[in-house]
């Protein structure tokens, strides 16, 4: 064992002394704690620069999507312009879902700050969350990592805000192909030289499979904001 992790064995965050150091930063005017001050409103920044790049996509999904369906059901639209609407979705899930990643890691150090720092300086009783987290943000900020998988990244953005856009674009599809067309639903699915019933087996396994990533049980890697609770529990006095 080396030195480094002895001395961090024999680190206790909730001892007096070093719960102290929290109450110090928000009552005097120390310069480390005018350097966590700045260094938490930089992270804040950052965190609300990725939120609003996460914003960005999901606009840029709603407006064509709306494009989409509004040509779709012009005097010349084709229902394969819906099918390429799924596909345009399916970009912009996995661009997202890179932009969550790179989100959740800002957050997760606010997220530790606000944990561990601020909360233990507005009441020591509670203690820490993490008994080395000074040490966790150290590391992260030598060695930035990922905290998110990729695959729950695509889950966690499918479920919020994409299942709902692909549920809309088949829809709009299967109305497309049943009430504007008198012959079958295969002859009425086909697109090009493609039979119909490879076009309605390859949706089918696209839906499958978007479900099963959305829904598949998993154990959560990204930092939660928000714990479940009643409205306004948190304002009722003792």
């Amino acid at each position: 064992m080396s030195d480094d992790d002895r001395d961090w064995d024999e680190f206790d965050p909730e001892k007096r002394e070093e719960r102290e150091i929290g109450r110090e930063m928000v009552s005097k005017s120390t310069g480390l704690g005018s350097v966590v001050a700045h260094f938490y409103r930089g992270e804040m920044s950052v965190v609300t620069t990725w939120r609003s790049r996460l914003d960005e996509t999901i606009n840029w999904a709603v407006t064509i999507i709306a494009a989409i369906l509004i040509y779709a059901f012009s005097t010349e639209g084709k229902h394969v312009i819906l099918l390429t609407g799924m596909v345009v979705i399916a970009m912009f899930l996995g661009i997202e879902a890179r932009r969550y990643q790179a989100y959740d890691v800002y957050r997760a150090r606010a997220r530790m700050l606000q944990e561990n720092l601020f909360a233990n300086a507005l009441d020591p009783s509670q203690g820490v969350e993490h008994r080395d987290w000074r040490r966790q943000l150290s590391e992260d900020y030598r060695n930035p990592t990922i905290k998110t998988p990729y695959m729950e990244a695509l889950a966690r953005r499918l479920r919020r805000i994409y299942l709902p856009f692909f549920m809309l674009m088949l829809a709009a599809w299967i109305f497309k192909l049943t009430a504007f067309s008198n012959q079958s639903l295969l002859e009425t699915a086909a697109v090009g030289t493609i039979p119909g019933i490879v076009v309605l087996g390859v949706v089918g396994l696209f839906y499958t499979i978007m479900v099963s990533i959305a829904f598949w049980p998993r154990e959560r890697q990204s930092k939660g904001e928000f714990n479940d609770t009643e409205p306004g529990e948190w304002k009722k006095s003792d």
